[in-house]
């Protein structure tokens, strides 16, 4: 096998003409740089310098194989100074995954912070909802996934919202959508980095009779509501903390699009609950936010992580984007 230091002596040899002047320029001994040489010459199987007079030049073979030898040793110094590079925080990449809201509230703050310092490391972002988001991490796709799941649900499937009537076929559909959510929310092959609570805040009608009361709203007390719900994840949870409640919401209004969501609200056309950080990147112009108590009492949130494979936490890039990401998550 032919090996980087071997080529490194060739070359010296062909520059300088002779074994001592060679080991002078490469800082050993004539003796090192002989052996070194018969060791390629050993591993070619043939001669690759020949002795002419006090000096010596290159053999055919020896000519050629230095003209290969000039662009593998240029290669590996340029691969040796990318590596450099990236371990110094001069150049790497880091692609993020993110879900909407912390693209609009969580990502800007911590990237512009990071190219502050480190203008090299290049940052992307696509933005995907749990369980997708995680697939993209795991396939490759992406070396951070920005995610969240629902503490009160530990961790069990949690049933999309269901319709009076539904047929058993849709129930059957309903079921295989709690089955991919559920896989979303397993993390243990991954290194998870805590961002924050997410405490889910009521929206009502501005003219809503619980819309003044200046203190947190008991889930129970929306029993008799329309309801506006967001992404399917977020729509199996308001389901579940409703079951706790001891009532099963009537969703007449489904939506990703927040702005929608508000607006359906203002029109007085049902209740929602969104996340806190939604309402940072919303005007909620004509509604009523009060914050939301379940059935035990306690305030609903949800937990918004940063995710990221075992080996990719030690990449340096990455592991600074994870702590920026923390970072402008406790700034909050």
């Amino acid at each position: 096998m032919i090996e980087a230091r071997h080529l490194r002596v060739l070359r010296a040899v062909a520059r300088t003409g002779s074994f001592s002047a060679a080991a002078r320029e490469l800082g050993c001994t004539q003796p090192a740089i002989s052996q070194q040489m018969k060791a390629l010459e050993k591993s070619v199987d043939t001669p690759l310098v020949v002795r002419s007079g006090r000096g010596m030049q290159l053999s055919e073979a020896g000519r050629v194989l230095l003209k290969h030898a000039t662009g593998i040793l240029a290669g590996l110094s340029a691969a040796e100074e990318e590596v450099a590079a990236i371990a110094g925080l001069r150049a790497g990449r880091v692609r993020l995954v993110s879900f909407p809201t912390a693209s609009s509230t969580l990502v800007p703050p911590a990237v512009a912070r990071l190219r502050d310092g480190h203008p090299g490391v290049r940052v992307s972002l696509v933005e995907a909802e749990p369980p997708e988001s995680l697939a993209m991490l795991r396939g490759g796709e992406c070396e951070i996934a920005l995610a969240f799941r629902y503490p009160q649900s530990d961790g069990a499937a949690v049933l999309p919202a269901p319709t009076h009537g539904t047929p058993r076929e849709a129930r059957a559909e309903a079921n295989l959508e709690a089955q991919q959510l559920s896989a979303g929310t397993d993390w243990s092959d991954l290194v998870v980095t805590p961002l924050l609570d997410d405490p889910l805040v009521g929206l009502l009608p501005a003219a809503h009779p619980l819309a003044g009361r200046g203190g947190p709203v008991e889930l129970a007390e929306l029993a008799g509501e329309q309801w506006i719900a967001g992404c399917p994840q977020c729509r199996g949870h308001l389901v579940e903390l409703c079951a706790g409640a001891g009532f099963e919401p009537r969703i007449d209004f489904a939506t990703d699009d927040y702005p929608a969501v508000v607006g359906l609200v203002a029109a007085g056309l049902g209740v929602a609950v969104l996340p806190r950080l939604a309402l940072q990147s919303v005007r909620p112009d004509g509604v009523s936010t009060v914050p939301v108590r379940t059935a035990s009492g306690a305030p609903a949130v949800r937990r918004v992580v940063a995710l990221t494979l075992p080996d990719l936490a030690e990449v340096p890039a990455v592991a600074l984007m994870l702590e920026r990401l923390a970072g402008a998550a406790g700034a909050r």
